[in-house]
């Protein structure tokens, strides 16, 4: 195969993998905990919301290098070469490699050269390196990371993915004094980092696994339970995020798109993909800049094309970036109750104009909820969490509220989920489901799953059946009694509106009858039986020749 022939020929790769999880739980589990020894490494220098950037970044790069290289090699296959052998220094070897950047700016959306790949610098980091291709013998990297990672970013620009990798590293500061406090202290733990990372197998060739796309949501996971408050600024507790996105496939399993206006990590949005049949684009929007990063390194590592997401980073209440579409599925985790600027021009903004109120400054719930409707499809769903002051404050959110329920008449169920089940808050929690076009326009749906957890240390967890047990109670719609009922909106409007749920659902446990006459047969039984041990005290006290304690009749 000639170099030109290479330019046109593809080794095709599905734009959009559905993501599998058919892989052993012993293989998971080992890759999580490699994995997480290795960011321990990092551990004494930083907090965990600090050494979780450098770790995942350096984890993206080696993936990005081992979906480069497997792509390349497939390439050449046919000229029986491999990508990390190509020589850079030749007439050749720099003909094939401007052919298989070409190819793979189109099919990949970056590029990497042979020289730059994880493997190189994680052999020059621990003085192993391949000299005729290296050159330097000496071990340090530091520098010739920095370039490589921003070469990555730079190898997008002018394509369709450049906005998918601009910056994309940013916050792996190598010249950090976190790392060390001198250049050859920092250049020794990225070195020891780099070359325990390249000794574990990804498993890219296995296309009907995610190990890595399974064990980088563990580690994000980790992550956010170390990081305290600061967790909810960017995940979401698997088990919420499941239920999430069970609720926005329940009826419809091919979606056209998906959209979280407060995206995190981007976990959510994946779990929506995981759980429906066919997602065709992802749509998010995400204020914190770290978090946006981490956001767009997850859809790449989960191997969704960069054509077929869409992850933006701006105040979705202030600066939308997606209000012109309507989406099939929107989840969300909002941060709870804050702030924002409430500013009178939103009374002009089509997302709230219609309801003639506005969230108040201190709470944006139901701000988000506003701008989450509007932006619903007419056959859509969304689910989103909030906390449970929504469904009963009243002003502003309480007029909002009773626009939602008597005008667009959108509101399809509210479900009570048990406290202390979040990062870096214990307060109790409720999922709102929303549809624009209701199956059951007379009446909402209660759920008071509140109980339905098992206890693990400090923390409240919600397990695979507690989550199915509420998905089923949703599709079927059913009453249960002290769990669910479903509440007609003459009662709800009775109610003026509020939707705190132990005003349909009963959860009142009567105390068990008390019968007095055999309280009383008890009570005469051990008065008898004390009696008897005083005896027994008595006479020991006499022997001893001391008075017993207590007095004598």
């Amino acid at each position: 195969m000639t170099v030109v022939f290479l330019c046109v020929f593809r080794f095709i790769m599905p734009h959009s993998q559905t993501i599998l999880y058919a892989m052993s739980e012993e293989q998971r589990r080992q890759l999580q905990q490699q994995l997480w020894n290795i960011a321990n490494t990092l551990r004494g220098k930083m907090g965990a919301d600090e050494f979780r950037d450098y770790i995942l970044g350096f984890i993206f790069y080696k993936y990005l290098s081992e979906k480069i290289q497997r792509f390349a090699d497939a390439e050449l296959a046919q000229e029986n070469l491999h990508f990390a052998a190509l020589k850079e220094s030749t007439e050749e070897g720099r003909a094939y490699i401007a052919a298989l950047e070409e190819a793979a700016l189109g099919e990949l959306g970056y590029f990497l050269k042979p020289s730059e790949l994880f493997h190189a610098i994680a052999m020059k980091g621990s003085n192993q390196e391949d000299e005729h291709k290296l050159g330097d013998s000496h071990n340090f990297i530091l520098a010739d990371l920095t370039r490589i990672l921003k070469n990555i970013e730079q190898s997008t620009l002018g394509t369709e993915s450049a906005d998918d990798f601009v910056n994309l590293f940013e916050d792996l500061d190598l010249t950090s004094s976190k790392l060390g406090n001198s250049e050859k202290e920092k250049n020794a733990l990225v070195a020891k980092v780099l070359t325990h990372l390249d000794k574990i197998d990804f498993n890219l060739s296995d296309s009907t696994a995610d190990v890595l796309g399974d064990a980088y949501e563990y580690l994000i996971g980790e992550f956010a339970s170390g990081a305290g408050k600061k967790a909810g600024e960017f995940y979401t507790p698997q088990p919420v995020s499941t239920l999430l996105a069970k609720l926005v496939t329940a009826q419809k399993q091919t979606l056209k798109s998906v959209y979280d206006p407060t995206c995190g990590s981007g976990s959510l949005l994946l779990r929506v993909k995981r759980e429906a049949k066919q997602v065709d684009k992802i749509y998010g929007q995400e204020l914190n800049r770290t978090t946006y990063n981490l956001a767009r390194m997850n859809m790449i590592l989960h191997d969704v094309h960069y054509a077929d997401f869409d992850i933006k980073q701006e105040d979705t209440l202030e600066r939308p970036q997606h209000r012109e579409l309507r989406f099939d599925a929107i989840v969300a985790n909002p941060p709870f109750s804050a702030q924002w600027s409430a500013s009178q021009l939103h009374m002009s903004d089509d997302r709230f104009s219609v309801y003639g109120k506005l969230a108040p400054a201190s709470k944006a719930d139901m701000a988000f909820v506003q701008h989450m409707v509007y932006q619903l499809a007419e056959e859509g769903t969304m689910a989103v969490v909030l906390p449970h002051g929504v469904l009963f404050r009243g002003a502003a959110e309480g007029h909002i509220r009773q626009y939602l329920i008597e005008q667009l008449n959108c509101l399809d169920a509210v479900i009570g989920l048990p406290a202390n089940i979040f990062y870096g808050t214990s307060i109790p929690t409720c999922v709102l489901v929303f549809k624009k076009c209701r199956k059951n326009p007379d009446n909402i749906l209660f759920i008071d799953a509140s109980q339905h957890f098992d206890k693990v240390k400090t923390t409240n967890v919600m397990r695979p059946e507690h989550i199915q047990k509420i998905v089923d109670t949703y599709k079927a719609r059913s009453n249960e009694e002290k769990y669910s009922h479903v509440a007609s909106i003459e009662s709800i409007k009775a109610n003026d509106y509020n939707l705190n749920i132990p005003r349909y659902v009963d959860t009142f446990e009567a105390e068990e009858a008390i019968d007095l006459a055999v309280i009383s047969a008890q009570l005469i039984e051990l008065d008898k039986a004390s009696l008897t041990t005083d005896a027994t005290i008595a006479a020991f006290c006499k022997e001893l020749g001391i008075a017993p304690p207590f007095a004598q009749v």
